[in-house]
């Protein structure tokens, strides 16, 4: 089965992301989208810890320790970028001032619930952190994430059975497998990646879907 690697799974995020949005790319796998804004499109990317107006990862060698994300790794900044407290950034979130964010994730359910902070491990972070916030104050809530489990099941449930990060907030994700938009009648596939017919995507997902026979990535 031909499967999106993640630059690929980046890259389609970044192409339905409009000019002159404001957006927030989560820890792991989100991050990469930065570097995958198409060419001459103004995308204005935040980080919970007080950045705006971050560029693409920094060339290896070319990193400034004092430059980066929520996730502690190096990024670049824009001409026209900005610093600030994380309180003026948690005070963004908060007050609907992103038109989006990118978020990874555990588990999403049908209705749009997002589990993405703790799996019981005894690794796991010990707290959400700012991943609350980002799921219930952004407009517009996109997941990426693989479609199946290391051990082969599906992230896509009926229900979350991991702590959840936010209730009925996302909108559209974005797998290795398909595109699917959560609407409040189901999940919707918008595209599935070449050689993958519906039927098996349907049988590996494991919860109902819809589909529109033009849907293809």
């Amino acid at each position: 089965m031909k499967k999106m690697d993640r630059n690929q799974m980046a890259a389609r995020v970044a192409q339905d992301i409009p000019e002159g949005a404001y957006v927030n790319l989560g820890i792991g796998l989100p991050t990469l989208v930065a570097n995958h804004i198409p060419q001459g499109r103004e995308v204005l990317l935040h980080s919970e810890n007080g950045v705006l107006g971050i560029g693409p990862a920094p060339a290896k060698g070319a990193e400034d320790d004092d430059l980066i994300n929520a996730g502690k790794q190096p990024v670049t900044l824009l001409a026209g970028g900005s610093y600030f407290h994380h309180a003026d950034s948690f005070a963004m979130i908060r007050g609907q001032h992103l038109d989006f964010c990118v978020l990874g994730a555990f588990q999403v359910s049908v209705a749009g619930d997002i589990a993405n902070w703790h799996t019981g491990a005894p690794d796991a972070i010990p707290a959400v952190g700012g991943a609350m916030d980002l799921a219930m104050g952004a407009k517009n809530v996109l997941v990426m994430m693989e479609h199946l489990t290391k051990s082969g099941e599906s992230k896509l449930v009926e229900y979350c059975t991991y702590p959840l990060t936010g209730a009925r907030c996302v909108s559209r994700v974005y797998t290795d497998l398909a595109v699917i938009d959560i609407k409040p009648d189901g999940m919707h596939v918008v595209d599935i990646v070449e050689g993958l017919d519906f039927a098996e995507l349907q049988r590996i997902s494991g919860v109902p879907l819809k589909y529109r026979e033009t849907a293809r990535a």
